[in-house]
């Protein structure tokens, strides 16, 4: 069957047989793309009611907190990591932000809460901000590549992103949804195709698609009932590619048929929940969040010491970079050493 834009097997060290791509049955979406002449501002969450959230006493005193609905998927820290720390097992603003920059970063984790935990006693007016969204990651070393914010608690606050490409835009993962950022993913040119690196991380896939009218990847293995009517789903164990410049690389282990995306030009890795770090740019324990198999995640994870990346953006915590291909080996070997035990490759 043919595509827009094939996605094709690529060999690596030998072929990968039986690795395929098939259509879905699903109807499709026929709408026309909506076209917005501004962006509907969602106001700012902040007055929640007093008897089901109240300010955490470990806050600093002062204009921003975060209040006793957080579920600590580390979102504010490592977007604002001068205001929020980890304190007694959740966020709390620890330091009140000064400057112009520490007040932005900390308007721009508000937004991106996905339980709507972080207040301001003076509600700012955050439309400006709002429309920063998405987010430039790094201008020199990951052009064309950007933060989505809007978490969700569906995902437990998981990160998407958004590739700007010559060929075709690509969402990765699906953040919430939000009129605003919709507005703002079509003014840089739309979606080709949501690329979803497994089931447990889709919070409104749907609607981001018939929005954005892009087509939905995702594993076979991953197929459930709220993804039933994905577009494009990959059989086999790949490796596939889209376009020329990325490879999608299947890593099972957190869930069956989790699969990361590689951005080769920027040596870029997504990873989804098969590698995720936390705020002091360690490699979190795979035991942690695992749904499927920790020896199959250690199998993955030791067939990308031959994969040339030097960005690692999961699908939570902080992004991290290395300085060459040997760090990134050293740093991944030494991950698995710390497992403990012997794991045999899948």
């Amino acid at each position: 069957m043919e595509f827009a834009v094939t996605l094709q097997q690529q060999a690596m060290n030998k072929p990968c047989l039986g690795a395929y791509l098939v259509k879905s049955s699903g109807l499709g979406f026929e709408s026309p793309r909506r076209k917005l002449d501004s962006c509907r501002m969602v106001k700012t969450r902040v007055q929640a009611s007093k008897i089901r959230r109240e300010r955490r006493p470990q806050n600093n005193d002062g204009d921003y907190y975060v209040d006793n609905g957080c579920i600590d998927c580390d979102t504010c820290r490592w977007m604002a990591p001068r205001t929020f720390k980890r304190i007694d097992e959740r966020s709390a603003v620890y330091s009140q932000p000064n400057s112009a920059e520490e007040r932005l970063k900390a308007l721009q984790a508000l937004i991106s809460c996905p339980t709507a935990s972080i207040h301001t006693e003076s509600p700012p007016d955050i439309s400006q901000v709002q429309m920063l969204f998405p987010l430039p990651l790094d201008e020199k070393s990951l052009s064309g590549v950007y933060l989505c914010g809007y978490h969700s608690d569906k995902s437990h606050g998981a990160t998407a992103y958004f590739i700007v490409h010559p060929k075709g835009n690509i969402l990765v993962g699906s953040p919430r949804y939000s009129e605003c950022l919709a507005h703002n993913l079509e003014g840089l040119g739309g979606a080709r195709y949501m690329f979803l690196t497994h089931s447990d991380d889709v919070p409104d896939h749907a609607r981001w698609a018939k929005r954005l009218q892009c087509d939905r990847i995702l594993h076979m293995r991953e197929v459930k009932l709220p993804t039933a009517d994905v577009e494009l789903i990959l059989e086999g164990q790949g490796p596939w590619s889209i376009f020329s410049d990325f490879d999608l690389i299947f890593t099972p282990g957190h869930t069956e048929g989790s699969v990361s995306l590689f951005y080769k030009p920027l040596k870029a890795l997504f990873t989804g929940d098969q590698l995720t770090l936390s705020t002091d740019n360690n490699l979190n324990p795979l035991e942690e969040s695992n749904e499927y198999s920790v020896t199959r995640q250690v199998g993955s994870i030791q067939r990308l010491l031959q994969l040339d990346f030097l960005w690692i953006l999961p699908g939570h915590g902080k992004r991290l970079k290395f300085k060459d291909f040997k760090e990134k080996n050293v740093a991944l070997e030494r991950y698995l050493a710390s497992c403990g035990r012997t794991f045999q490759s899948c």
